[in-house]
């Protein structure tokens, strides 16, 4: 799976849990998920459940630690594909 079909597919999960005050065109492979994207963390749980679903991996808690930005999310899916 490339780049950019994990990141169609994260930002559509994203999109899903963004607060009413922030646009999707917000969402970029630089954002922080909590600072920039006012993303709640039960809403980052449930972000990281919908990523597990989606993509048919297991993320550990030392993941979810490194996952700051889109970037940080991209990276994780794309080491847990291999």
């Amino acid at each position: 799976m490339t780049e950019k079909e994990i990141y169609d597919k994260l930002e559509t999960i994203i999109n899903t849990y963004l607060p009413e005050d922030v646009s999707k065109n917000a969402i970029q492979a630089d954002s922080d998920l909590t600072k920039e994207l006012n993303i709640n963390s039960s809403h980052l749980v449930d972000i990281v459940l919908d990523v597990e679903d989606t993509f048919n991996i297991a993320l550990t808690n030392e993941d979810m630690e490194k996952l700051h930005t889109v970037k940080d999310a991209i990276f994780i899916i794309q080491s847990k594909l291999i």
